[in-house]
């Protein structure tokens, strides 16, 4: 409809042709009329370019020649966007699928405030032991002081408990639609985290410019969590580290971050590479925790990334 605010989807992709094809096959079945699709690949070799040019000829296509990444490969399709004068812009995981009535609540809720920077909705796991009513994502809160997010309502039962539109500390990254004057003001994703922490940082980084983060029960959709978690364990350990480090350093009071230094070297950090060691039988994974860790102390971590490892 003219009147609906103008929405540029994003999907990313990179050697996820299927997951992707599914994604808007879901994105085909949409309610909301007035939007566009962009599918950015990030140096595929699947064959995934000419699959989608084949399969979706309305969707259009930008290619990257290599894999820049979660937030650079964004960043690429948010520019691309741009140019096209949206109102909103969003960001869509390949591996999700969509409510056909999920962009419509999501843009609903945006229109109601201009201070509304992001939004985004309740994420089911698409499978979770064979249910698909167990939510990943219902709102979040950062506690700074301790580099910890806790996700509300994350691995339980939807029985309405989060049906409430609130603020949220960030919108995840899987499905999150951003305000293009948010972006104009504040910027893209911080392609320095390259993946992981990247949307809580451009949340916080809207929060300092006076914009809000917003959840959207209303607004639902699937998330293959999990599913292809183990592909790149090593490389998200490596991040997992480096970029929390880093974001704590950037928006941590003094104390806040003396507080976390402590919490991390007295406790966390040997949770983590004790569990690496013991329960995931992975060394690679601890090095790779501990040395992005150090690097995002250090604001180091610009060279060779962590080789992965199935051990």
């Amino acid at each position: 409809m003219l009147d609906e605010p103008r929405v540029v989807i994003i999907v990313l992709n990179w050697n996820g042709k299927n997951d992707t094809i599914e994604c808007l096959r879901s994105l085909q079945q949409l309610s909301y009329q007035n939007f566009e699709i962009l599918v950015v690949d990030n140096g595929s070799t699947d064959g995934s370019v000419a699959c989608f040019r084949q399969e979706f000829p309305d969707v259009s296509v930008a290619e990257n020649n290599t894999n820049l990444g979660f937030a650079e490969g964004n960043n690429v399709g948010i520019r691309w966007a741009i140019r096209r004068g949206p109102d909103y812009v969003l960001l869509l995981n390949n591996d999700t699928i969509v409510d056909k009535d999920f962009l419509t609540e999501l843009t609903a809720v945006a229109e109601t405030d201009p201070s509304i920077g992001f939004a985004g909705p309740k994420v089911y796991h698409c499978d979770f032991k064979g249910r698909k009513d167990v939510i990943s994502f219902a709102g979040a809160t950062i506690g700074v002081a301790t580099g910890k997010a806790y996700r509300f309502g994350q691995n339980t039962i939807d029985r309405g408990q989060y049906d409430r539109v609130r603020e949220t500390d960030y919108v995840e990254g899987s499905c999150l639609l951003a305000r293009v004057d948010c972006l104009n003001r504040v910027g893209l994703l911080n392609t320095t985290y390259r993946l992981y922490w990247e949307d809580i940082e451009l949340c916080f980084r809207g929060r300092k410019a006076g914009y809000k983060s917003v959840y959207v029960p209303s607004a639902t959709i699937w998330h293959k969590v999990g599913i292809r978690a183990s592909v790149r364990r090593v490389q998200g350990y490596y991040y997992g580290g480096r970029n929390r480090m880093l974001f704590v350093k950037e928006y941590a009071t003094s104390s806040q971050l003396l507080i976390f230094l402590c919490f991390l070297l007295a406790f966390d950090l040997w949770k983590v590479i004790l569990v690496s060691i013991f329960k995931d039988k992975s060394m690679p994974q601890a090095v790779a925790y501990l040395k992005g860790t150090i690097d995002g102390f250090f604001d180091l971590g610009l060279g060779d990334e962590p080789r992965e490892s199935t051990t």
